[in-house]
């Protein structure tokens, strides 16, 4: 018993029914769909300024939390200072409020009321 390949009954022209004509493999070509992947919304994160939380404390939570080298810490809790707030850094949003949760939980430990905030970039 012979055994009949599919494939060459369609490549020959002959088609599935041997009556000849214009059988073949159809092919179309398909575009390929190109996804885009898009970047997270960013979070501004925000210290505000208060009476009680010393200088030198911000300054070592902007240098820890938010690895900032001293000189622009020190330019960062002056604007705070000045302006009542500043933005310490801009993340996506788990990061952002990682950061601002470990600041206050810094701020409590040292007993200052010093408060952070995240609002979207």
């Amino acid at each position: 018993m012979r055994r009949i390949d599919p494939r060459a009954a369609i490549e020959d022209g002959s088609g599935a029914n041997g009556k000849g004509g214009q059988g073949g493999i159809v092919t179309e070509r398909r575009a390929k769909e190109q996804t885009k992947t898009r970047r997270p919304p960013l979070y501004k994160v925000i210290l505000l300024n208060d009476d009680y939380t010393p200088m030198e404390f911000v300054v070592d939570v902007l240098k820890v939390v938010f690895h900032k080298p001293h000189a622009e810490a020190t330019r960062i809790m002056l604007y705070v200072h000045q302006n009542g707030m500043g933005v310490a850094g801009v993340y996506p949003y788990e990061i952002a409020e990682t950061r601002v949760r470990t600041v206050e939980e810094l701020a409590r430990q040292h007993e200052y009321p010093l408060k952070c905030v995240m609002e979207k970039a």
